[in-house]
């Protein structure tokens, strides 16, 4: 390899290894490099979650999301895209080959981000994708959150059990019936007990998962299997018509990128974090749209129907995100024809929309209910 302007020094021949391991390198002729000489790291929290932030607020624009994943790129191959402000990398091969343990690592990542992208980043260092996930949770913006490896049952014990990764709130409510409420005692529960109450299958990943096992590996150049974008309220909003308000950006916004990238979604996930006795909880629900569409339209009646099924009017919501879930290519997918022609003029009006936004920018054209 060459030197490259995102860190990757001198040249080497690469021994075959498994995914994520950039093997042996005999260095030829190098000069010292910023980052200092090349001795065995010792850090064993081989992988890294990033989740990306501007400085002046919100996610990265698709632009700038897709040079964030070429400054990672520059560090590591194994790099897997969590759109759309998110990244997993495997950076196992990159903590030997620069003699630097995960927190420097990470620093190095931030410093280049902020200078070449204006964006700040919450890294979280584990020693799979599960336990980075989690940890970034834990990390503020501009800090990295560290699980070394053996210390993952003390960093998970004192959790909710509705913190743990794949763990959804019905899920949760469950556990929780029989006294599993953190993710210590789920790890200290008999995996017999587990798969009565959860079964088979799910007992066994929870009886996993609580003690810091994940078998996913970061899968590199993975196609995104769903797109996500969230609305925060500054403070605690009770108007309805604010929370309608947010689902309505976010479904135009989806839909757009949906288009944008030719592809379909076939199902929908709303979830609203609110004020409760407690703090703040998150509820989540999904429902499979009628057919796979990037329809803002359908998007939006959709998603109205899963924020009313909550039942929240009173609720103190501080903020509303979007899921559009499984994900197909577009040219692929089948369109029921309505012959309603309220229905082809919205279509048509939307693609006169989409040039005009790619043309003089996403602000360009907006719903009546977004203009004011």
């Amino acid at each position: 390899m060459t030197e490259a302007s995102g860190g990757v020094l001198g040249e080497c021949v690469v021994a075959e290894e498994p995914a994520g391991v950039l093997g042996e390198c005999v260095v030829a002729e190098e000069p010292a490099g910023v980052l200092g000489e090349r001795v065995p790291a010792e850090g064993p929290a081989g992988v890294l979650y990033l989740r990306f932030r501007r400085t002046a607020g919100g996610p990265p624009d698709s632009a700038g999301y897709t040079g964030l994943l070429a400054l990672l790129g520059a560090f590591t191959p194994v790099v897997e895209a969590a759109p759309p402000d998110g990244a997993l990398a495997d950076v196992g091969g990159a903590l030997r080959y620069f003699g630097r343990d995960a927190q420097d690592l990470a620093s190095v990542i931030r410093v280049r981000a902020l200078a070449l992208h204006g964006v700040d980043c919450a890294i979280g260092a584990g020693a799979n994708p599960m336990v980075a996930r989690m940890a970034a949770r834990r990390a503020a913006p501009g800090t990295t959150f560290v699980v070394d490896r053996g210390e993952e049952a003390a960093f998970l014990a004192p959790l909710p059990a509705a913190a743990l990764d794949g763990v959804g709130a019905a899920t949760a409510r469950t556990l929780c019936g029989y006294g599993l409420d953190s993710v210590g005692r789920i790890a200290a529960a008999p995996l017999a007990t587990l798969q009565r109450i959860t079964g088979v299958r799910t007992g066994r990943e929870l009886w996993e998962r609580a003690r810091g096992i994940d078998r996913t590996r970061v899968v590199p150049n993975a196609t995104a299997r769903s797109l996500a974008a969230e609305r925060s309220f500054p403070r605690d909003e009770l108007s309805p018509e604010q929370h309608r308000r947010a689902l309505l950006s976010l479904t135009e916004e989806l839909g757009a990128r949906l288009r944008g990238e030719g592809q379909v979604c076939r199902s929908l996930a709303v979830s609203v974090r609110y004020a409760d006795r407690t703090g703040y909880a998150t509820l989540t629900r999904s429902r499979t749209l009628g057919e796979p569409t990037a329809h803002s339209a359908a998007l939006t009646a959709l998603a109205y129907r899963i924020h009313e099924s909550f039942g929240l009017q009173r609720a103190r919501v501080r903020g509303i995100a979007l899921r559009a879930e499984g994900l197909a290519d577009a040219s692929r997918a089948s369109r029921q024809l309505t012959f309603d022609p309220a229905d082809e003029r919205s279509r048509r009006i939307e693609e006169v929309a989409d040039r005009l936004r790619e043309r003089f920018g996403p602000g360009a054209v907006k719903p009546a209910g977004l203009a004011a």
